[in-house]
């Protein structure tokens, strides 16, 4: 309330009270305290006349600025992921899992070396061929020795790989004890080839048994693990590359956005056609962005041949070559052991079947079904009618001269299979010697002349894949260097620097 007086009008206390909750209606329904500020705030900044010149060029600028700091921060991460990914597959799992599947070779083939010892006796026709079965033992044990503890140090961090590489330590000591002591008795009793004595064959018995049942599965899992980390690891990496191409083309369109606003902000308000600095700015950003896709887009290609074309690959040739020594092995076993001889029979049917599996074939069918087989393939190389770690590699034929080599398996996988099955015809025919004569014999025509035929082409398989493999990772390893990281953060810097070169001055002009 409020009275006129001479010299003006004087307000009640009332009165004063009642203009601070504001006009009616109006202020009843404004916003209390700091509610209220911030939707004031938000409307003066929502209008136009907020925005001088000084002001929107300040906001652009930030803009700008945090666009380009996320645009280097998406790519850091996308390609220090992929970098990282690629080491691990390309450096550690993957080096890990063949040399597992080394281990697993050697094992196998010292036994094939102690079962041979057995299988040539004391028979002075096969003299040479003992001293050199005695060489190739100590050689693969020697091999046996360095894969464990290569295993030992790459499973630092893999409680099942460091429990089944300590299995394979604590177990593989008896099992050479348990040869040396088949050796000494058979050397002891003098044995004809092809008839060791009864207790030098129990004491293989033991030691084959021993390596079938524990040291072979523990190796076995050591390569398994390795390969289920280079599976996981790659699927993650690829959709992680995939995503990181569309994140790093968001953030680098965002960019190249704000910073074609800033130069319009200035054109228009200053009346300037051309920022040099904003322009050679806005260039740099398209350029590494280009370059940063590019970047993602080759890794994950090299990611792909590394991988996918390469080391699945070498991963089934590897364990095709170490299962073919146990198969060369178990048709020693069947010569010296028939009371066991339809279990090597069984176990050499397996193992061949895990290098070229043919469905329902068994060992009487096998090498007609696989004759069979062959014809087909090679009327038609893109048609693989089998499948086993052989069957794989031929569905994965990639690389120049990969076709090839994989042909030569086949051929003397197939021609090994033939001899195995003529020694084991001599064998039913009771020409004992003859039978062993064909499978340890080093001549054209005979079964380890054969097997090394087979081995060498494995071998040169191996090679063109692991060459591809190795030059896809040296790819990748050259485009994601330190060199290419300090290049990007140069780049950055410069970006951001001349940013603040290209405005300031502008702004300078509102002093």
């Amino acid at each position: 309330m409020s009275t006129s007086t001479a010299g003006g009008t004087v307000t009640s206390p009332e009165g004063a009270a009642g203009a601070d909750e504001g006009p009616g209606p109006a202020g009843a329904g404004a916003p209390p305290g700091a509610p209220a500020r911030f939707v004031r705030g938000l409307r003066r900044v929502a209008g136009r006349a907020y925005w001088t010149t000084p002001r929107l060029v300040r906001g652009l600028t930030a803009l700008s600025l945090a666009a380009l700091i996320g645009l280097g921060a998406t790519a850091t991460a996308v390609l220090g992921g992929a970098r990282d990914g690629t080491d691990t597959i390309g450096h550690r799992a993957a080096p890990q899992a063949v040399r597992a599947a080394d281990l697993y070779f050697a094992l196998s083939d010292m036994d094939a070396q102690a079962a041979n010892l057995l299988l040539v006796g004391s028979d002075q026709d096969y003299a040479a061929l003992r001293k050199q079965t005695l060489d190739t033992y100590e050689q693969r044990r020697n091999q046996a020795d360095d894969d464990l503890q290569q295993a030992a140090q790459a499973a630092a961090d893999d409680p099942a790989g460091q429990h089944a590489v300590q299995l394979v330590l604590g177990r593989l000591g008896s099992y050479e004890a348990l040869v040396a002591r088949a050796q000494l008795l058979e050397e002891q009793a003098a044995a004809p080839a092809g008839q060791p004595a009864p207790a030098a064959l129990d004491a293989y018995r033991q030691a084959s048994d021993l390596l079938r049942s524990q040291l072979l599965p523990a190796a076995d899992q050591v390569t398994a693990a390795n390969e289920a980390t280079v599976d996981r690891v790659y699927a993650q990496q690829r959709d992680a590359l995939g995503a990181g191409w569309w994140w790093l083309f968001v953030v680098g369109l965002l960019a190249l956005v704000v910073l074609f606003g800033l130069q319009r902000a200035l054109a228009v308000r200053y009346r300037r056609v051309l920022n040099p600095a904003l322009a050679a700015v806005t260039v740099l950003t398209g350029v590494v962005l280009a370059v940063g896709l590019n970047l993602v887009a080759r890794t994950d290609d090299h990611l792909v041949t590394a991988k996918h074309d390469a080391y699945d690959s070498v991963i089934a040739l590897s364990r095709a070559r170490a299962v073919a020594y146990d198969m060369n092995a178990d048709e020693s076993r069947y010569l010296i052991d028939p009371g066991r001889a339809a279990v090597w029979e069984q176990a050499y049917l397996d193992q061949s079947q895990a290098i070229v599996r043919l469905d329902g074939a068994t060992l009487a069918t096998y090498g007609s079904r696989l004759q069979d087989a062959v014809d087909r393939h090679r009327a038609d190389r893109s048609v693989v009618p089998f499948g086993g770690f052989l069957g794989s590699e031929l569905h994965n034929i990639t690389f120049p001269g990969e076709q090839d080599a994989a042909e030569r398996v086949l051929s003397a996988f197939q021609e090994y299979q033939a001899i195995d099955g003529r020694m084991r015809d001599l064998r039913a025919e009771g020409k004992l010697k003859d039978a062993i004569t064909l499978n340890t014999g080093l001549a054209k025509g005979q079964s380890n002349y054969q097997f090394g035929q087979l081995s060498t082409a494995m071998d040169d398989t191996v090679a063109v894949n692991q060459k591809a493999m190795d030059g896809a990772l040296a790819a990748t390893d050259a485009d994601l260097d330190a060199s290419t990281a300090a290049l990007g953060g140069a780049v950055l810097a410069a970006a951001l620097v001349l940013i603040a070169l290209g405005v300031r001055p502008r702004l300078r002009e509102y002093r």
